[in-house]
């Protein structure tokens, strides 16, 4: 089975995108109500540029790719994934849960999707155009998308949500954790919200050296008390900084009285660098 990943085109010389769908039914052990679906949602808009190009004025790259469908599966796979975190999570707030969709349908996790049913394999593409480093992992996103599309419009809501499901439940926990750890603001809220019900409040204390060299000093705030301070080159980099020190304190410490010996405050923590920003 050819890998989604080598810089080999897709075969072009295959003349019915249609049998490619099929062969991709059959791998997922899914059935079709129509073919056409499917077809469209591996046609890349490339091929009807071709077929325009060529002089096939019915070849519109609009009505003959996978872009509709590929804007109908990013709303359903919102839905799907936004309707389960609310099940799952109960106690969670607004925000919380919008963080956790983001993280569960960013480009790089539809992307791992689709190489795991190696979708790559069955895409059609123009003749000439390859699935290369700088535009695999958009073609494979947005296939994945348009996937979802085509099985919502064959089979409906609930056939989609299972397909989704069988991607969700094997990766939220660790989707969910990655996010997590790579974000201490998003740590530090979840903290706050399991154990104080409270949320963090971040504020700029100190701005330092010339307008384009700037530095600055946050510190994070629990019921009005200071728990953590840092110091970065944007006031991003500087209340994540506080918020990785705040998570030292707090984590160090016994919840039994979730209030009590929060006052304690640090030297700020510094963050060199912007590859530290995740927002």
């Amino acid at each position: 089975m050819r890998s989604p990943d080598s810089n080999a085109d897709p075969d072009v010389a295959e003349p019915h995108s249609a049998e490619r769908a099929v062969r991709l039914l059959d791998d997922l052990h899914l059935r079709a109500n129509d073919v056409e679906h499917f077809r469209l949602a591996l046609t890349h808009r490339s091929v009807a540029h071709e077929l325009r190009s060529a002089g096939d004025i019915e070849a519109n790259p609009v009505s003959q790719s996978n872009e509709r469908l590929e804007f109908l599966g990013d709303a359903v796979l919102g839905f799907v994934v936004a309707r389960e975190l609310y099940q799952r999570f109960p106690q969670a707030t607004e925000g919380e849960l919008t963080s956790r969709r983001v993280s569960l349908v960013r480009a790089e996790q539809l992307v791992t999707w689709a190489r795991s049913i190696n979708l790559g394999e069955y895409l059609h593409l123009a003749t000439g155009e390859r699935i290369s480093d700088s535009n695999r992992d958009r073609i494979l996103a947005g296939a994945f998308e348009a996937l979802i599309g085509a099985i919502t419009l064959d089979a409906g809501i609930d056939a989609v949500r299972a397909f989704i499901l069988t991607f969700l439940e094997r990766d939220i926990d660790n989707a969910l954790a990655a996010n997590i750890a790579a974000n201490p603001k998003g740590q530090l809220q979840e903290y706050l919200q399991e154990h104080y019900r409270e949320p963090p409040i971040y504020r700029i204390i100190g701005v330092e050296g010339p307008e384009h060299a700037r530095t600055f000093t946050a510190e994070v705030l629990v019921d009005g008390q200071p728990i953590g301070s840092g110091i970065g080159e944007s006031k991003r980099i500087a209340e994540q900084a506080a918020a990785d020190q705040a998570l030292d304190l707090l984590e160090g410490r016994s919840l039994a009285k979730p209030r009590s010996g929060i006052r304690k405050r640090r030297r700020p923590r510094p963050v060199k660098g912007k590859a530290q920003e995740h927002g």
